[in-house]
């Protein structure tokens, strides 16, 4: 790292305080563009739930970053991501969404390639004897590792083991997938929209309770009074929020349901489930189990956000994709059983579109704040955002976490404590030479 470099990467760190960060962390093309290659570039990003590539051949495009990628399951079932991008002359290999394919051919001079990244074909060859080696141009291949069915990748091979980065977030994925009630978890539905702002405002958003009755009145307002009670945590002195490391944090609005293995007992089931509670009991459904499905109805009671680019929140996968330093794209993602009765996975799509919907009451009221803040940091970005609220009353829990209620901005804290972090540290002299 040259003396240049190392003055940039303590410039961007001094922009970040513990109670407060710069507005132009919001605003300035430079920081967005280190971010990519400190960050991004550097660190397991999220890209896949192995339900969306469910068999050998099938396949996903998505982003780490700004890079496009190919995530695939080759024939021995093994995950690949892949970067989107033809060795020949650049052009992507794959413009669909999701499918099933044999492999990957360059629609320019289709060069092919196999699921795993292998170079399999190269057209009229003749031209290329002596000059390539199919062995020497496969598509450049990201370390890829999954746990719990949930699938990151990274440009970096040298990153710490995946399960290691996710350090004690774990223990809140595997009660997150708790809802799916013994069934493997499947995604159901992907609702996807973008915002005019940073994506580290979306990244805040997670685990801030403090805004949810201000911005979600009218919600409230248009749900049952057991669902809206359920949402009351303001003044609720279970509801709190835990900084986990490595930039990840859980905010937990509704600790009944923090652990859907956990019920008192006291808990009645909501009149809106009744026709559900029928349709089951016709079926021969056993009475705890039929509980165990309408407590799990609303998801997990929490929100669990792991840095830097996915939430398991509540009952669904919210996942950020920067596309410029003030446009985020997001994709929200509804998940149910995979068995199971299907009328409960219908009844949690609709209680995901109510919400979180392009219609929904929750998404298009957050995307109005998100994109206010991002017009707002524009107008002095010297100026703070702050992120003190509660930090006088933060302590740390019994296992070691620092906690704090619901409504403070202890997650956003340990979120920009590891922006900080990332942003400092050297670069190998194999990245640092040039910017990308």
């Amino acid at each position: 790292m040259t003396s240049t470099e190392k003055r940039e990467a303590s410039a961007y760190a001094d922009l970040v305080q513990e109670d407060r960060v710069a507005g132009q962390l919001y605003t300035d093309p430079e920081i967005y563009a280190e971010e990519l290659r400190r960050i991004f570039d550097r660190t397991w990003v999220w890209v896949a739930h192995e339900s969306e590539i469910p068999e050998s051949g099938s396949f996903k495009t998505t982003w780490v970053g700004d890079q496009p990628v190919i995530v695939s399951r080759d024939r021995k079932g093994q995950f690949h991501t892949l970067l989107n991008r033809c060795r020949h002359r650049g052009a992507t290999v794959c413009d669909q969404r999701s499918g099933k394919a044999n492999g990957f051919t360059c629609p320019y001079h289709n060069w092919s390639y196999a699921l795993d990244g292998r170079l399999r074909g190269i057209p009229y060859p003749d031209g290329y004897e002596g000059v390539v080696d199919k062995k020497d141009y496969p598509l450049k291949s990201l370390r890829t590792e999954s746990f719990l069915g949930m699938i990151w990748a990274t440009f970096n091979h040298d990153a710490e083991p995946l399960t290691d980065f996710l350090g004690d977030a774990k223990i809140w994925m595997e009660r997150f997938l708790k809802q799916s009630n013994g069934f493997p978890t499947k995604v159901i539905g992907t609702h996807k929209f973008r915002f005019n702002g940073n994506w580290k405002i979306q990244l805040e958003n997670t685990t801030d309770g403090y805004h949810f009755p201000m911005v979600h009145k009218s919600w409230m307002t248009s749900v049952d009074a057991e669902t809206a009670n359920m949402m009351s945590f303001m003044d609720d002195p279970e509801a709190v929020t835990h900084a986990l490391g490595n930039g990840h944090s859980v905010a937990i609005m509704a600790a009944a349901h923090a652990d859907l293995d956990v019920d008192d007992g006291e808990e009645e089931v909501q009149p809106r489930f009744q026709h559900l509670v029928d349709e089951l009991e016709a079926a021969g459904e056993e009475p705890a189990r039929i509980r165990r499905y309408m407590r799990s109805m609303h998801g997990s009671g929490f929100n669990l956000n792991m840095f830097p680019n996915i939430a398991m929140s509540s009952s669904f996968f919210r996942v950020l994709i920067p596309i410029d330093v003030n446009v985020t794209e997001v994709w929200h993602m509804a998940i149910g059983m995979d068995g199971g009765p299907e009328s409960i996975n219908q009844e949690r799509l609709r209680i995901h579109e109510h919400f979180q919907g392009p219609f929904g009451f929750g998404s298009p009221d957050d995307a109005e704040g998100w994109d206010r803040v991002q017009i707002g940091a524009g107008g002095d970005p010297r100026m703070p955002i702050l992120v003190n609220r509660g930090e006088g009353r933060e302590k740390p829990s019994d296992e070691g976490w620092p906690t704090s209620h619901v409504t403070d901005e202890t997650g956003m804290r340990e979120s920009y404590a590891m922006w900080k972090r990332m942003m400092e540290q050297p670069l190998p002299a194999a990245d640092g030479g040039e910017k990308r």
